[in-house]
């Protein structure tokens, strides 16, 4: 996300506690913020797919969710 992107979400953010927003302010801020969260859980979630376990014994296996099987 773009810094000016950001910088726009903490002055709608500070002006909301100063003085409150408009009707269209309010569907800005909550936008930027939908977009911002999707933004950060993407990079989160290709940092978690990136991950590989190594075990004791030498091998190696990306990390999986903890609804899938173990690996045996």
């Amino acid at each position: 996300m773009e810094k000016e992107k950001i910088e726009r979400i903490n002055e709608l953010a500070r002006k909301k506690k100063a003085t409150g927003l408009t009707a269209e302010e309010q569907a800005e801020q909550d936008a930027l913020r939908k977009e911002y969260l999707e933004g950060y859980r993407q990079n989160l979630k290709s940092m978690l797919d990136s991950i590989v376990v190594q075990e004791k014994d030498g091998t190696r296996h990306p990390l999986r969710k903890k609804t899938d099987p173990p690996v045996q």
